[in-house]
This record gives C-alpha cells, sequence and structure tokens, in this order.
C-alpha cells in the first residue's frame, strides 16, 4: 500500500463520462466495470469486440546494437531469434529461478519494444539498465497509451479503418494509422480471444478510444472483464499466479525457455530452473474446477484428504463456463488431471477436481 496520490491514464475523463466504477489497481485509478456490468462485459468480449484502457502498463524500448543479447542476460527466452515484426511472450528471473515479471517484446527492426507490468515496471527497468553493455540504452515511453480492442469482432471491424491490420498474424507487430492516428498494432492480447493491442501517442489516445468505440457492435469494458477473459483462458496474472517464489517449471511456462538457451543456461535462475526440468518441481500449476456454483478465491487452501496440498491464487465465477474456475498449485502427486480436491471456503469443504487448462478454448488468430 502506498500513501501516493493515484495515477490517471489518458483515458480517465472518458471512463468517468462513461460511468466506470473506479477502483486502486497497481497504483492507478482503473475502471474495473462500466453500468452494464462485468457478466456482460466479459460476454460482449466473447461475442463481439470490446475495448480495454491497459495504458497503465509499462512500455519501454532497448536501442542499440546488441539489445536482444542484452535483454537474455535477464531471460530464458530466446529474444535473438525473433524476427522483425514479431513478439513473444518471456520471463524476466531472477538469481534464485523465481519470476521477477512476465513481458511482451516485439521486433521493430531497430530497436526492441516491450510492454512491462503496471506493478512491476520501476523493478523491471531497474533491473534491465542495470545488465544493459555500453551502447545499449532503455527508454521508457510515459507518454503513450495502450489499448487493449478484443474479441471475434475487433480485427474485422478495425479493418474497415485500417486495413493492413487484417493481414497480421497472431502475435503479428506493424506500425498503421487508424482514422489518421498513427499507431503500433500487435496482434495480441490478454483474453484469449483475437484481437489487437495498441500503442499510441497519449494525446491521441481518447479520440482513438472513441473512433474505436464507435465501430459496429463495439463497447467498453474493465478490468473485471479482462480479469474473468484471462482467467477463463488459463492465462497468469502477476502477483497471484507467479510471483518471485515461483518458477517457471512449477507455472507450466517451460514453453518460455528457448531451446538454445536449454543449452546455455546463461540467465538468472538457471541452475534451479535446469533441476526443475530434470527432475520435476515440488509442485506444480493447475486448473482447477470446482462444484456447484460457489467461485473459490485466492488464497483458499486446498487440500485432499483433509490435509492441505496447495492453495488457490486466481478464482472467479466464469460467465462463459456458467460455473466456477480457478487456478492454483498442489504438491506435483496431485496435479494429475481430474485429481479430486477439497476447496476450503469459509470453513467448508467444497469438492473439485484439476482440469486442464484453457477452461474456454484460445480463439487467437491462426
Amino acid at each position: 500500500m502506498s500513501d501516493s496520490p493515484l495515477l490517471e491514464t489518458p483515458l480517465a475523463p472518458l471512463h468517468r463520462e462513461l460511468g466506470g466504477k473506479m477502483v486502486p489497481f497497481a497504483g492507478y485509478s482503473m475502471p474495473v466495470q462500466y453500468p452494464a456490468g462485468i457478466l456482460a462485459e466479459h460476454l460482449a468480449t466473447r461475442q463481439g469486440a470490446t475495448l480495454f484502457d491497459v495504458s497503465h502498463m509499462g512500455q519501454v524500448e532497448l536501442r542499440g546494437e546488441g539489445a536482444a543479447e542484452a535483454l537474455e542476460r535477464l531471460t530464458p527466452a530466446d529474444v535473438k531469434i525473433l524476427k522483425p515484426g514479431r513478439q513473444k511472450y518471456g520471463l524476466l528471473t531472477t538469481e534464485a529461478g523465481g519470476v521477477l515479471d512476465d513481458f511482451m517484446v516485439a521486433n521493430l527492426g531497430d530497436r526492441l519494444f516491450l510492454v512491462l507490468n503496471a506493478s512491476r515496471k520501476d523493478v523491471d527497468c531497474a533491473a534491465i539498465e542495470a545488465a544493459l553493455p555500453a551502447g545499449v540504452t532503455l527508454h521508457r515511453m510515459p507518454d503513450r497509451a495502450l489499448l487493449a480492442f478484443q474479441g471475434p469482432a475487433a480485427v474485422p471491424s478495425l479493418a474497415t479503418l485500417a486495413p493492413a491490420v487484417a493481414a497480421l498474424p497472431f502475435m503479428g507487430v506493424a506500425a498503421a494509422e487508424i482514422a489518421g492516428i498513427p499507431v503500433l498494432v500487435s496482434r495480441s492480447g490478454y483474453t484469449g480471444e483475437d484481437g489487437v493491442e495498441i500503442s499510441v501517442a497519449a494525446d491521441r489516445a481518447e479520440d482513438l478510444a472513441r473512433t474505436l468505440l464507435a465501430l459496429p457492435g463495439a463497447s467498453i469494458a474493465g478490468l473485471g472483464a479482462r480479469d474473468s477473459l484471462r482467467l477463463e483462458a488459463g492465462l497468469c496474472l502477476y502477483g497471484n499466479d507467479i510471483d518471485e517464489t515461483t518458477s517457471p517449471v512449477e507455472a507450466g511456462l517451460t514453453w518460455t525457455v528457448g531451446k538454445r538457451r536449454r543449452t546455455e543456461w546463461n540467465f538468472p535462475g538457471a541452475e534451479r530452473i535446469r533441476e526443475e526440468l530434470d527432475n520435476g518441481p515440488k509442485r506444480l500449476r493447475v486448473g482447477i474446477l470446482p462444484e456447484g456454483r460457489q467461485p473459490a478465491r485466492a488464497h483458499t487452501a486446498i487440500a485432499v484428504g483433509g490435509e492441505t496440498v496447495g492453495e488457490v491464487t486466481s478464482g472467479t465465477f466464469g460467465p462463459s463456463l456458467n460455473g466456477p474456475c480457478a487456478m492454483g498449485y498442489v504438491a506435483r502427486e496431485h496435479a494429475a488431471d481430474g485429481t479430486a480436491l477439497e476447496l476450503m471456503v469459509r470453513g467448508k469443504a467444497i469438492p473439485a477436481r484439476v482440469a486442464a487448462t484453457p477452461f474456454i478454448p484460445h480463439r487467437y488468430a491462426r
């Protein structure tokens, strides 16, 4: 907690105009929902196109010869293999093998563009700057906003304004213009649906947002729907499902450790990660489906036969599932799909089972 006043994104006046319910999040005042409500906003994303303000995220560039090699000092991701116009998801790791943060990195040809979590951007930037060699520099971009336009109708409707966007493959990145506004567009997002994230100058963000909301079938959504969507999609939230105590192996994110990096082992935490890859971790992140309608929230104890074997890290009622879903960590011997669990909610054991994620299939562009 901090006594510092909450920051606002460039879209704060628009959120208030549209009736956004503002709450503190990662040091910012952010809309958790609008009058339609989280359920409606969630389902609108699955069925059409919704606009999310994610301008609280950190946007930075790494510039200079050897930027990719420099970033690899902090991540097990293979950054050097990334071709111009392509983006990937990766993890920054600690010397103890935990996750400092998760991030997106794009190769823009003459520089790398990174998107960092709002709550970790200052920590990340300090760590990156400390590892940079001469000639490679980090540039923060506080003058940029970031909008996510998500759902099966997002790209088709956006293509009426910027036809080139429709040609972007999943995880493709390109400069474009939308209604005369210069932007950087990536075909990505954190909802499990097709869509884009759009980096735009802060002073053009409201114009862009109004342009997108004027598209047929488009609506606005808040952090509540974004959270239920990403959980149904089985995607991790930093600070809940991954943090400095969890390793990429425990989190089921071993696919972020590049093939070449598994021969070099020259990234932070390599010793722990290599040992867990070889011998298995003591615990694993799993999907969980409780019986009935009662959600199990974060920090709910997970038991088997009355013995605590883990803890829920994220849990909610899934609007698309029409039932509760959760993720958490359990001892490895209880991590197989179908394993019976008990979730201790308000002193009562709720039956549940381990289930494969995503709970709702991803619908990314392929």
